[in-house]
Order: C-alpha cells, then sequence, then structure tokens
C-alpha cells in the first residue's frame, strides 16, 4: 500500500556520488527531473550501483537495488514510478511486479503503441544515447515484421555519453546535446525518408524535444510523454 505522504512522481536516479561541496545538479527546462515538466511535485531515490554505464550496459544484477530503490519511492509518496534512464527498461518488468503502482521506467513502453499509428510505408525512427548498446532486446517486439518500421540512431560519438559516463558525471550542455540529436536525425532520414515519427529513448534528449518538433514537423515522443499521461490518468482516478 501507499504511504499518506504528499502524492509524488517517483523517479528512479542514477548514481551520482558528487562531492559534498559540490553544487546541486541543475534542474533545467524541459528535463525529467524537473517538476515543472509535469506540474507535479517529484522525489527521487537513487538506485545503489547504477551507473550509467551499468545500466547501458544492462547489468542484471542491478534489478534488486532497482525493486528497492522503488520501493522506498513508494513509502515516499510516488504514486507513479520513472526513471531517469531509458535502459532501466529492462529492469521493468521486477519492478512493476514489486510495487502497487504504474511503473513507466522508459519511453520504449510507447513502441507497441507508435508502431500502429504510422501510415503504410511509414518508419519510426528511435534515437538513444548508445546505440551500440541498444540491443534487440530493449524493443520487446510481439510481431518480427515490426523489426522493419524501426530505424535505430545513437549520439555515443557525442559530449553528453562521454560525459554521463564520467565517475561522477558533468553536466552537458543543451546547445550540444541539441547538435548531436539534430544530427543523428538528419542522417537518419536522409537514409529513410519515410520517417513518419520520433521516439526519444534517452531522458536527456526531452530537453531539447521543442527544437526536434519545430525543425521535423514531426510527432516527437519521449519519458516525458508517457509519464504525463501516466500521472493524468492515476491524479484523475484518485479525485
Amino acid at each position: 500500500m501507499t504511504s499518506q505522504a504528499s502524492p509524488s512522481l517517483g523517479i528512479l536516479n542514477l548514481e551520482r556520488q558528487l562531492a559534498p561541496d559540490a553544487p546541486p545538479w541543475p534542474v533545467r527546462p524541459g528535463s525529467p527531473l524537473n517538476p515543472a515538466t509535469y506540474g507535479f511535485p517529484l522525489i527521487l531515490e537513487t538506485v545503489e550501483g547504477a551507473w550509467a554505464e551499468s545500466v547501458i550496459r544492462g547489468d542484471p544484477s542491478l534489478a534488486p537495488a532497482c525493486v528497492a530503490a522503488a520501493k522506498r519511492l513508494v513509502e515516499r509518496g510516488a504514486i507513479v514510478v520513472s526513471s531517469n534512464c531509458g535502459f532501466f527498461f529492462r529492469h521493468q518488468a521486477a519492478i512493476a511486479a514489486a510495487v502497487d503502482v504504474p511503473v513507466v521506467t522508459s519511453s520504449l513502453l510507447l513502441l507497441p503503441t507508435l508502431l500502429r499509428q504510422l501510415p503504410d510505408g511509414g518508419k519510426l525512427a528511435l534515437l538513444t544515447a548508445d546505440s551500440t548498446h541498444f540491443g534487440e532486446d530493449l524493443l520487446a517486439l510481439e510481431d518480427p515484421a515490426d523489426r522493419s518500421k524501426i530505424v535505430i540512431g545513437g549520439i555515443e560519438g557525442g559530449e553528453l555519453l562521454r560525459n554521463e559516463l564520467m565517475r561522477p558525471p558533468q553536466i552537458t550542455p543543451i546547445p550540444s546535446i541539441e547538435k548531436d540529436v539534430i544530427g543523428c536525425i538528419e542522417r537518419l532520414r536522409s537514409a529513410h525518408p519515410s520517417i513518419s515519427a520520433i521516439l526519444f529513448e534517452c531522458t536527456a534528449f526531452p530537453m531539447v524535444a521543442p527544437k526536434i518538433r519545430q525543425m521535423t514537423k514531426l510527432p516527437v515522443y519521449d519519458i516525458a510523454t508517457l509519464v504525463r499521461m501516466t500521472l493524468a490518468s492515476v491524479t484523475r482516478a484518485n479525485d
């Protein structure tokens, strides 16, 4: 059962281990770690051992720590549990089974719905922070024929991933993220002109989503899209 604490959105946080005298991690416009992104209170719990490298590479030993952190969030009042790395999707089933609130670890949960929204011949561009570690398991496709509708691109050569893999991680300027995401999209659209929609796996990408929507004139979906929908469903149910 959830506690009587103030209802909040709970976020499973990557390891940061900032120095005691380090400035707090900035809360930036559009970030999934910014309560203003949802208009809803937000609480965080760090998943022990969940450095970006371990989560991206798919370390299965992180599952118990993910579950423990999710339970702490629910005890503190979380009515929805999400995460700040799309690769936590690998632990979605374990976390969802362990708590009694909706769990949406990754925008990848939107994939089946988006595939069914595509026009004939249309493709979905899936952008990730690191395509070299984006395995087919993360697509979780029930119909193998759907694979031909997905094109995957990553920004693993950019500043964002380099900074996130540091210990402690470093802050990446939004213009740098935007530049790499735009470059990736341009390459994908050049190779696949039939791209009809875009799905961002990386939880840093919502900060540049408005620019990408404006540039491409395409629907752009991300973790914030999914969390807003889930919060709206849960809060209305509790009215």
